[in-house]
């Protein structure tokens, strides 16, 4: 049986990810979108973890937020 987008936890720590560099550079999920090329409600429903999101937009996501791929995508470690 196939996971919904909000079942996997990559695609959360993929969200929070997103979410905050694109707060920490102070941009609306409008300016993400139109850098990267994709649709504004795009963007809310990937940062949501509402929509799995493809290898090449997880390329154009990053360039649009000047981190590295693989950034978006480092699970946090506790403690």
């Amino acid at each position: 049986m196939a996971l919904k987008p909000h079942e996997c936890p990559l695609v959360e720590v993929f969200a929070a990810h997103v979410r905050m560099r694109r707060m920490a550079l102070g941009l609306s999920q409008e300016q993400l979108a139109e850098r990267a090329g994709v649709h504004r409600t795009y963007v809310g429903m990937l940062e949501r973890s509402e929509k799995n999101v493809t290898i090449y937009n997880i390329e154009r996501i990053a360039k649009a937020l000047a981190v590295e791929p693989a950034a978006l995508l480092q699970r946090t470690q506790a403690p």
